[in-house]
């Protein structure tokens, strides 16, 4: 999405240390439907404590106070639209002249009209979420009848009003093996960028009716992400990064990987789409909760992601800039300063694991990413 003074060198294209690349705000939690894997835990009504409107306006103008190359700010939630403020908020990030998307819940109240005022108050971008190929499995996630033609009919009508549009797609056990119907949709959307999240156990994710991937799949996922590059639309994960250590070794070593989960996605691919033609357009390194990615809650709490509830301050009583460039943690992350297999693997400075993972599973957001093969392989071998 994705010089460094605290890193090793040539670990990035750009130098993160100063400023993320992108802002994620939680405006609310309040949010029409009841995904069964949300990580906000996302409730009808807004909470106590929200950011108000002028403290809305002072996180941007800390944003905006990163300097020359201030992120890219996301609003999010929950359901963005929730917010009444909403379109005052998006004008004022307008005229401090920061760049912005916008992740709306896709309800009754994103329609046409709503996403063309969108696109007035200067949004660019706009992500929706498809977590199915079909509606009965959409809907049953997100919990809400419809949701799934009113996720198409939102995505033709973002993609005609101008939009820069990506659709969202959680990677889980429920819905692994749809995932290359869930391509050909967007193809035959003529979208062009598709980003996966593989399922962190936070908020709802966590209770138990959503299941995560072992190694092994998220290495069969993380292969067929490798081939659905290759058809000139752009591919991106979130809690992923290892799908750059995979794009390295597809290209030192070919196929290198043969798992029935695998065989079986790469086949239904090639059988939808046909044989890929083109070179992977995979990004060769990318960012990191904490190094090129930070979240701001709707309090104001500063986490270094979304998935990664690791309080580093409040907005309403700190500096965000200096949040970001001083937090020894992040100073850690952006340093690769890991333990255990990640802190040994020779390719820490391309992917350095998902951070949220590590931190849900133990406690420890500098430890391994057990959703990593070679991770759990190191781990299973004593180290």
């Amino acid at each position: 999405m994705s010089p460094h003074p605290g890193g090793p060198p040539g670990h990035h294209s750009r130098d993160y240390s100063q400023a993320p690349l992108l802002l994620f705000w939680e405006m609310t939690r309040a949010c029409p439907l009841s995904c069964m894997h949300c990580r906000a835990s996302a409730i009808s009504d807004p909470l106590p404590g929200e950011l108000s409107t002028a403290e809305g306006h002072r996180l941007l103008d800390q944003v905006a106070s990163f300097g020359e190359h201030p992120p890219t700010v996301i609003f999010t939630g929950g359901d963005p639209l929730r917010r009444r403020d909403l379109f005052d908020l998006l004008a004022y990030a307008r005229d401090l002249g920061l760049r912005f998307g916008v992740s709306p819940a896709v309800s009754q109240g994103l329609t046409r009209d709503t996403l063309s005022r969108l696109a007035d108050a200067g949004a660019s971008a706009l992500s929706l979420s498809l977590d199915g190929s079909r509606p009965e499995t959409h809907d049953a996630i997100r919990r809400q009848d419809g949701t799934f033609a009113r996720t198409l009919q939102a995505a033709g009508e973002a993609r005609d009003l101008g939009f820069r549009e990506q659709i969202n797609t959680t990677v889980m056990a429920e819905t692994v093996r749809e995932l290359p119907e869930i391509f050909h949709v967007l193809r035959q959307l003529d979208l062009r960028t598709w980003e996966l999240f593989f399922l962190i156990k936070v908020g709802r994710g966590a209770e138990g009716d959503t299941h995560d991937l072992p190694p092994a799949g998220c290495e069969s996922v993380a292969n067929f992400l490798y081939d659905a590059s290759r058809y000139g639309i752009t591919v991106r994960t979130v809690e992923a990064p290892f799908l750059r250590r995979v794009l390295r070794m597809r290209e030192e070593r070919g196929e290198y990987w043969d798992d029935p989960l695998y065989r079986t996605l790469r086949s239904d691919l090639t059988t939808l789409e046909g044989a890929p033609s083109l070179p992977s357009g995979l990004a060769r390194v990318g960012t990191l909760d904490g190094d090129g990615i930070l979240f701001v809650a709707n309090d104001g709490t500063v986490y270094p992601g979304g998935l990664l509830p690791y309080t580093l301050g409040n907005v309403q009583d700190g500096d965000l800039p200096s949040i970001y460039r001083s937090h020894e943690l992040l100073r850690q992350i952006r340093r690769r300063a890991f333990t255990g297999a990640c802190g040994a693997c020779s390719l820490r400075e391309a992917c350095g694991g998902s951070r949220a993972r590590a931190y849900a599973t133990t406690g420890d957001a500098l430890a391994s990413d057990p959703a990593c093969v070679w991770a759990s392989a190191a781990f299973a071998e004593g180290g």
